[in-house]
Formats: C-alpha cells, structure tokens, sequence
C-alpha cells in the first residue's frame, strides 16, 4: 500500500501550469514574473510553465475555454483551474492553485 501514496505523489509533483498572455504588454509580463516567483517559492523543482501568446496563436484560447488575460490554467494536477489577472494577490493564487497551506479555511474570512 505505501507503494501507491508514493506512485501518486511523485505523480502530484508535477505541476504543469500555462499563462495565456497577449503579447509583451505590463500586465502580461508582471503575471510572468508573479508567477515564477510563486513557483519558486512553492513548488521549486516541480512544476513547468508553458507561455502561450495569443497574438501569435489566438486559436490556442479554444482549449482552455480562455476569455480573458493574462489567464493562468493549472492542467496538472486535476482537476484544471484557472485564475485570471496579473497574479500579483499571492494569497489569492496560492489559494486557487490549491497550494496554501491548510487550505481547508476557506469559510472564514
């Protein structure tokens, strides 16, 4: 049994993240920049970042049903979510990445 939390957490481990963005703009460039820094500081070694620039392929934004950016998608692991914004509230993306600890507060305010 030991064997299968293992198996599932080296497959937890890796987190593949995506940032649609619109070009090299402000907004798009600080949500790059706020989201390295989150993943260095929580998931250092564990994660991959795909920047998909919808200036370039605007027919990407299908895929992940994407209606606004800079949209960061969190693919793995399930289930997917997304946070829209420049991703400067720390505490608001680690909570929707599901990453703050002891998550489980969520009814206080």
């Amino acid at each position: 049994m030991p064997r299968n939390s293992q198996e599932k957490t080296a497959k937890e481990e890796l987190w593949e993240l995506r940032l649609y963005v619109a070009g090299q703009t402000p907004k798009s460039l600080a949500a790059f920049a706020n989201l390295k820094k989150i993943c260095e500081e929580h998931l250092a070694g564990k994660y991959t970042i795909e920047i998909i620039d919808l200036l370039k392929n605007p027919t990407l934004a299908k895929g992940d049903q994407i209606l606004a950016i800079p949209t960061l998608v969190r693919k793995l692991p399930e289930p997917v979510r997304k946070i829209i914004g420049d991703l400067s509230n720390t505490e608001r993306v680690l909570v929707g990445l599901d990453l703050r600890p002891g998550a489980v507060v969520r009814s206080s305010a």
